[in-house]
């Protein structure tokens, strides 16, 4: 199967939503393709709030993550200046991807699937082959595979306190990996 979406494609840290922009040049992708600088805010210019909230949350979510697990907060000094700078971008190790996830236990990407709804039918479709736990309504997880499912990038349904919730939850599978 292969990765398909936005971002670098060497990540390390993935993003899993069902939907893609509605440009036409993001139509038919067919691999994980590389933003550039600008292309974060045009986005959000052109498909409206949704997306703008979509990229702000994978932002800031980056940017709270402890520092001594992850560095993507170290490379710029403000979380908007991250999703404007890095976001996505060549060299980033991050992903926004419109494929199934490609789970592999052997590596140390983390997986994030936004949305209880998308996880359910990934795993019901035979698209998804992982062990879920549902640690509640609206987080899951499976270490093995380093995969969280947690609420879409949304502002009023991944509010800054599961935001820090979820930076939990991965420093833990950071941590779980490395024993």
């Amino acid at each position: 199967m292969t990765n398909i979406g936005l971002g670098c494609s060497k990540f390390t840290f993935a993003v899993y939503l069902a939907n893609t922009p509605n440009m036409l040049e993001y139509q038919d992708i067919s691999s994980v393709n590389s933003l550039v600088s600008g292309e974060v805010n045009a986005i959000g210019q052109a498909c409206g709030n949704g997306w703008r909230k979509v990229f702000n949350v994978y932002a800031k979510l980056l940017y709270v993550l402890n520092p001594t697990d992850f560095d993507f907060a170290q490379r710029a000094p403000t979380w908007q200046q991250y999703r404007d700078s890095y976001l996505l971008q060549t060299g980033s190790a991050t992903a926004l991807l419109f494929s199934p996830p490609v789970l592999n236990a052997n590596t140390q990407t983390i997986h994030i699937i936004c949305g209880r709804t998308y996880a359910k039918d990934l795993l019901a479709s035979g698209k998804l082959e992982a062990n879920l736990v549902w640690i509640d309504d609206e987080f899951a997880i499976d270490v093995k595979n380093r995969l969280v499912v947690c609420p879409y990038f949304d502002y009023r349904q991944l509010s800054n306190i599961k935001i820090e919730r979820l930076s939990v939850m991965l420093s833990g599978l950071v941590l779980d990996s490395s024993n």
